[in-house]
């Protein structure tokens, strides 16, 4: 977790005074729920916070780490040292993971909250850009290779759709990271009661773990990371459009330039796709981490401590990446410049090759064998892309295709309308696509 790619917000999750203010928030839920039920002295809870809550010293607790090598025991000596007597009633039949395993949670919830907010941002910014270009002629492409027209509002509209189905994933794996156990070593309650789990936990905004061991399950985590890798290609198919549409060959948009910047230490006139190149290599590393968090879900017997290592990088590294590359593409999609002049250009610069399904429809209707009118067709489409003259003229000369298509029906078949004619439904069907809930 480096600060270039960390917002503020996100660092603070992760920071040692939040991590121990949370610790703090689990034990005293847990002495609490303890009280209620006769298990521990009334007022306990109220006490410890008193003296406790606001007044934790990081860097105490990991003094009293570096002697006893255990963060949770040092947590723990800290707190008695600042409420005293009542501090020993923290804690009680439970093990460290039942701290631990519930402020990952926690955290983890917290974070996805700021990671659906900057999905909001970008989906806002690609329905925006939907909208003003739902009526801009561009060329689609298969295999990198034009095909048949398309629009640019299409391609932002397929943006906006596919972060929606992003966002629903994530929110189901958000909801089932909300899970904690406090069961003790492991997690049969020997020395506590299911009611006290549920008593606490639910104070904490979290459900209890079906099956506990001495950790919650794994695999809710890998469906976490993964749900944040899927975010991370989302992403990535806009970063890796919008690097395609800026090659100086295509031209059909370009990343905001801003006064003052530079593209190269060596080229004073480059103007480089930096923001989605950027995008495409923090992808790579959130697919990296969910990898990384499937490997934990299987530990020996009830806990071992091979994930735990792994979670101190992901649970920062994955959550602050995803939520600032989120706000980074919603600045990258509203200040793109889009150049609908060169899209244009760029759709004719075939010469209406990308009619030749629309010709050789025409000729299936007039009753010609489907293959047989697929290579009439192909003959002169391959002269016109030789630079033998133009794919229309060439259809027209064709002796055998104007015997069965009139000079009327081949200039049908090159209406770009007729191709166009559902695209701004297909992109209100995007857009009012309902969030679930």
């Amino acid at each position: 977790m480096i600060a270039r790619y960390t917002r503020p917000e996100l660092a603070e999750l992760w920071s040692d005074r939040h991590r121990y203010e949370t610790w703090l928030r689990i034990e005293l839920a847990a002495c609490a729920a303890m009280e209620a039920a006769g298990r521990v002295p009334a007022g306990t809870a109220e006490a410890v916070r008193a003296k406790a809550a606001g007044r934790l010293d990081a860097a105490r607790i990991l003094e009293h780490e570096e002697r006893t090598r255990h963060d949770v025991i040092a947590f723990l000596t800290h707190v008695e040292e600042l409420a005293g007597e009542p501090a020993r009633w923290l804690h009680l039949g439970m093990t460290s993971s039942d701290v631990l395993d519930a402020a990952l949670a926690i955290t983890l919830v917290e974070a996805a909250d700021q990671i659906v907010a900057g999905l909001d941002l970008v989906r806002a910014a690609c329905r925006r850009r939907a909208e003003e270009h739902r009526a801009t002629p561009a060329i689609g492409r298969t295999h990198g290779i034009h095909a048949e027209p398309i629009t640019a509002g299409l391609v932002f509209a397929g943006f906006h759709a596919e972060l929606g189905r992003a966002k629903q994933a994530f929110l189901a794996a958000r909801r089932e990271i909300a899970v904690g156990k406090i069961a003790g070593a492991v997690g049969t309650y020997a020395n506590l009661d299911p009611e006290l789990e549920t008593a606490a936990l639910g104070k904490l905004g979290l459900r209890r773990e079906t099956v506990p061991t001495q950790i919650v399950a794994r695999d809710r985590h890998a469906a976490y990371f993964t749900a944040v890798a899927r975010i991370g290609a989302a992403v990535e198919r806009i970063a890796l459009t919008v690097r395609h549409w800026q090659r100086t060959e295509v031209g059909e948009a370009t990343e905001a330039f801003g006064k003052g910047q530079k593209g190269s230490s060596a080229m004073p006139h480059k103007k480089n796709p930096i923001l989605s190149e950027n995008l495409c290599g923090i992808a790579r590393l959130l697919r990296s981490y969910a990898q990384a968090a499937m490997e934990d879900v299987a530990l020996w017997h009830e806990r071992d401590i091979s994930h735990s290592s792994v979670e101190r990088v992901i649970g920062p590294d994955a959550t602050g990446l995803c939520d600032f590359m989120l706000r980074r593409a919603a600045g990258l999609v509203d200040g793109l410049v889009v150049n609908a002049d060169r899209m244009r250009r760029n759709l004719e610069l075939t010469g209406g090759l990308f009619f030749s399904e629309a010709v050789l429809l025409e000729l299936v209707r007039k009753g010609m064998a489907r293959q047989a009118a697929y290579e009439l067709v192909q003959k002169s489409a391959l002269r016109a892309a030789a630079g033998e003259g133009s794919f229309r003229a060439l259809l027209g000369a064709d002796a055998e295709l104007s015997a069965r298509l009139s000079a009327a029906e081949i200039d049908r078949a090159f209406d770009l309308g007729h191709h166009l004619r559902h695209a701004g439904a297909i992109i209100d069907r995007a857009l009012n696509e309902k969030d679930e809930t």
